[in-house]
């Protein structure tokens, strides 16, 4: 969750014959911050929604595990999958002893910079690397619109 936000100190200005008070709603902080945890569950949800037809899908896992391993509304999604990280960059890992893809129990892998190649289906359509990336720049101004309303603020265009 976000850090609370606090509560402004009402403000009396006095000058010469002027007088001007300033006084806050009492639960302004707590308001806004009610308002600002629910904006980002909002994100995070939309986010790993918004995802599934840019995240490789060969058995449904990867992109399940993103809905398993974060705590919405925390800012952080995490995918809980081992291979995740692998998928995520796109590049072939092979053997450094025998070149394969596959390795051996004991065995390291070294990076190359042979591209994996992503099986699409209708529901992933989209599907390869850098899958948070390609969405964000197709739906970003939709997920701020959204977080916007709810946080209570001016939608960007």
């Amino acid at each position: 969750m976000a850090d609370r936000i606090n509560q402004p100190q009402d403000v009396r200005i006095k000058q010469l014959k002027a007088e001007v008070n300033l006084a806050w709603s009492q639960t302004f902080g707590t308001d806004r911050t009610e308002r600002f945890d629910t904006a980002q569950k909002f994100v995070d949800s939309e986010c790993i929604r918004l995802m599934v037809p840019y995240t490789p899908a060969k058995d449904n896992i990867l992109y399940k595990s993103a809905t398993l391993g974060t705590k919405i509304g925390s800012g952080h999604i995490v995918y809980q999958i081992p291979y995740a990280r692998y998928q995520y960059y796109g590049k072939l890992m092979v053997s450094s002893v025998t070149g394969s893809a596959w390795a051996r129990h004991g065995e390291s892998k070294v990076l190359t910079d042979t591209p994996l190649k992503y099986n699409t289906n209708s529901r992933h359509k989209q599907a390869g690397p850098y899958w948070f990336e390609r969405m964000k720049a197709d739906r970003m101004p939709q997920i701020q619109r959204g977080a916007a309303k709810i946080a209570g603020g001016t939608p960007t265009k």
